[in-house]
């Protein structure tokens, strides 16, 4: 059984409220490639890039809200890949859904099995040049999740 730790919509704790932005970063061992697939392809805007800023070679997304950014950092050495480190973009309908994945269809680029919660939900999944997986979910998390996301046997409960 699975339990929703703290409901999305409940705020930041106090000691965090004052945070102004998130970026998370990953490496990435085919970095022009995945630099263009994630601008050209998905169609992120690209906000900023730099060359030789500490030793690394990087890219600067920007995601919904000018708060988030979405970091690509070349690897100079093999990056391993985990099949859980993913990118969920979740859009609120499935119209939403289909219209991003317009650009993914007219590169070619086909769309993978991933895990069978993604399959439940309706969500489609394809990878990155590195072997991440992209996930382009027809709801948003905590707003207007699916029933069939508890076919499962799971239950989200807030403690």
């Amino acid at each position: 059984m699975t339990q929703r730790v703290t409901q999305p919509t409940s705020g930041w704790p106090p000691q965090l409220a004052s945070i102004g932005a998130i970026r998370f970063a990953r490496r990435s061992a085919h970095f022009e490639a995945t630099v263009q697939f994630y601008r050209d392809v998905v169609g992120l805007p690209l906000y900023a890039t730099f060359g030789d800023s500490y030793g690394s070679n990087g890219a600067i997304f920007g995601l919904p809200g000018s708060a988030l950014t979405f970091e690509i950092v070349e690897a100079v050495e093999p990056v391993a890949v985990d099949p859980h480190e993913q990118l969920c973009l979740y859009f609120p309908d499935a119209t939403a859904q289909q219209q991003a994945t317009v650009r993914l269809s007219a590169a070619g680029i086909q769309p993978v099995e991933s895990h069978p919660y993604w399959a439940a939900t309706r969500a489609v999944t394809y990878r990155d040049p590195d072997g991440r997986e992209v996930v382009f979910a027809p709801f948003i998390f905590g707003v207007n999740e699916p029933a069939e996301s508890n076919d499962s046997g799971e239950h989200w409960t807030a403690p």
